[in-house]
């Protein structure tokens, strides 16, 4: 399986431009990418990766970066704009949709972490410590937009974020813990985006005496009229977006839990946007696990 991921992201950075480098460097961008990625694929750090006798024999006539250069190059700005790149190709909509699904999962890592960058807060039925993705998927499994929070980062004020600069438009649906004022105005602002959401604290409560923002009347309009049947097939659909996380981490390359040597938020992200290129390539070229 490693190696029909490998092939595949292999084509789609052959797609991505002429590798290039500067007369300073003595590997190309592309070159960096792929080191990087073989590291990713088998779930080893960046120093495992430089070494040629972990990888095959007809690829072992390659330079190889040493550590520290594989570590600087992946800061700078032309490698980063590639892993960009190569992200958007791999796992961003082909097509326009009209319903798109919001929620966070968590990243644990141990308490006794030294990493500062991460957070303590609201984990699965718990508390812990670690970092959380916050994401915009549509029913195939797409992701429009996404971000890394620390775990105490509230997910409301990371989904506005998000909401603000996401190339969507249609329905948004989320649980009730999305429902707040300011998101209604952001999707309000945009004039495209409906966000529907049950109220947080159940229809049996009011709306107090705050204003409220034409978007969230609408939303309890959807949710809470005699006949809610639109509003509730959405909100049925949308825990779709667990099974999507669910295949995020259910297959042994994928996103099972944050290594050792995946700490603070540059590594973090680095990390996990490439386990979310590599389930997407597993998806559309159909690889299967040796378990499947």
């Amino acid at each position: 399986m490693e190696h029909q991921l490998w092939k595949a992201l292999v084509a789609v950075l052959a797609t991505l431009g002429k590798p290039r480098k500067r007369r300073a460097d003595a590997y190309t961008d592309h070159d960096i990418v792929k080191v990087y990625y073989w590291a990713v694929i088998h779930d080893r750090s960046q120093d495992w990766a430089c070494q040629a006798t972990h990888w095959p024999i007809h690829l072992r006539r390659q330079r190889l970066p040493v550590p520290g250069t594989l570590s600087r190059r992946l800061k700078t700005p032309t490698v980063v704009a590639l892993l960009d790149a190569l992200e958007q190709r791999v796992i961003a909509p082909k097509e326009p949709g009209l319903f798109w699904m919001i929620d966070g999962k968590p990243l644990v890592i141990g308490g006794c972490s030294t990493d500062r960058q991460a957070g303590y807060g609201r984990a699965a039925n718990s508390k812990a410590k670690g970092y959380k993705i916050h994401a915009l998927v549509d029913p195939t499994g797409a992701i429009a937009s996404w971000r890394l929070a620390p775990m105490n980062k509230d997910e409301r004020v990371v989904a506005e974020r998000m909401l603000k600069v996401a190339p969507i438009q249609g329905y948004v649906a989320a649980d009730s813990n999305f429902d707040s004022n300011k998101l209604h105005e952001v999707c309000d602002r945009r004039g495209d985006l409906q966000l529907v959401t049950r109220r947080r604290y159940g229809p049996d409560h009011g709306t107090g005496h705050r204003k409220q923002s034409a978007g969230r009347l609408r939303s309890i309009a959807l949710t809470e009229n005699p006949f809610p049947r639109f509003a509730n097939q959405m909100l049925h659909d949308r825990d779709d977006i667990e099974r999507r996380f669910g295949q995020l981490v259910n297959w042994g390359g994928g996103l099972t839990c944050l290594p050792a040597w995946v700490r603070t938020h540059r590594r973090v992200r680095r990390w996990v946007q490439a386990k979310l290129v590599l389930t997407a390539l597993k998806r559309t070229t159909q690889i299967r696990t040796c378990a499947a």
